[in-house]
């Protein structure tokens, strides 16, 4: 046991040392064409930025959705004499459905009176809502967890007895209002950005580890004649390819921490012109700012992996070991 044991330790040595050394040259490799190293983190930074904004705006975009969702709602129409018992009976099954999230109940007496107030300004409209008092109708305004899923509603209107028995013939549920008509708007629009996004990402994604893989290439080239000698001297061909390895490394880390700073700055440039035009950024701030060193770290996993698989295959393609 004691004669493994140094024998144990010089191994432990001499790995600490060739790590030491791939560290080495990889740092020394990245600095010796400062050009092709500033074109490689160049466009690794920008297809990280594209990344970070990317989802950025998913995420802006579906807390608009969720914000204008809240704020709309359904209108089912009753007759203004019904019984209110039956309403609120109706109202209560309304409230049981699936994807109701509540109903608010407005009488047709209150309808009436919230028009009336609307309206006090103008002697011919207070006059029209008196001659209409007895047509008003009482409405059950539903707010619906999801907007754009109406089913259980639809089904409702069409299957129940009291509600069929109660229901304003002349009005029909708002279930296509132009608010509506918005949020699939933006619904499509998240989607939109969601594919265009995830295009944009990949396509820079294929350029920066083409440019990365290049880069190694070039790297290779310009040092066959140091590999081989290397190779001559035993070197295996893990202690040949570290250097690279590092070397590619370096560009995924510097550019996540350019491009994650890149990042936050361009949120925070519009964050005044989205905030006029409604849009919900402060959340997403709040949240990124929270997170700063969870989005550091992704950023640099990610640029790290670019690199090392555009280095792996450069190495394995054109590397002979």
């Amino acid at each position: 046991m004691s004669k493994k044991s140094p024998k144990k330790n010089k191994q432990q040595r001499r790995t600490m040392l060739a790590f030491m050394r791939i560290f080495r040259y990889g740092i020394s490799n990245f600095s010796r064409n400062v050009w092709l190293t500033v074109a490689a983190t160049a466009v690794m930074a920008v297809t990280l930025l594209i990344v970070m904004i990317t989802l950025v705006s998913r995420n802006v975009l579906l807390e608009t959705v969720s914000d204008i969702s809240k704020s709309v709602d359904m209108s089912i129409y009753l007759r203004g004499d019904a019984a209110e018992e039956d309403i609120l009976e109706v109202k209560d099954r309304v409230e049981s459905l699936s994807n109701v999230e509540s109903v608010r109940y407005i009488s047709a007496a209150q309808a009436r009176e919230d028009q009336a107030q609307q309206n006090k300004d103008d002697p011919a409209i207070l006059e029209a809502i008196r001659e209409a008092s007895n047509r008003m109708s009482a409405t059950l305004r539903v707010s619906l967890t999801d907007i754009n899923d109406t089913a259980s509603l639809d089904e409702f209107t069409q299957k129940d007895g009291l509600y069929q028995q109660i229901k304003d013939p002349s009005k029909s549920p708002s279930f296509q209002g132009e608010r509506r008509a918005a949020i699939s708007s933006i619904g499509e629009w998240v989607k939109l950005a969601e594919v265009g996004g995830g295009t944009m990402t990949a396509v820079f994604v294929i350029i920066s580890s083409l440019v990365v893989f290049n880069t190694i290439r070039m790297a290779i080239f310009n040092r066959k004649d140091e590999i081989h000698m290397m190779k001559l001297i035993g070197a295996g061909k893990e202690f040949i390819r570290g250097p690279f390895l590092v070397e590619a490394v370096m560009y995924g880390v510097i550019a996540a921490v350019v491009a994650t700073a890149a990042g936050f700055g361009l949120v925070m440039a519009a964050r005044q012109p989205l905030a006029q035009y409604g849009l919900p950024i402060e959340n997403t701030l709040a949240s990124m700012a929270e997170s700063v060193g969870l989005i550091l770290v992704g950023m640099i996993l990610l640029g790290s992996l670019i690199g090392v698989v555009s280095s792996y295959i450069a190495t394995r393609k054109h590397l002979r070991v």
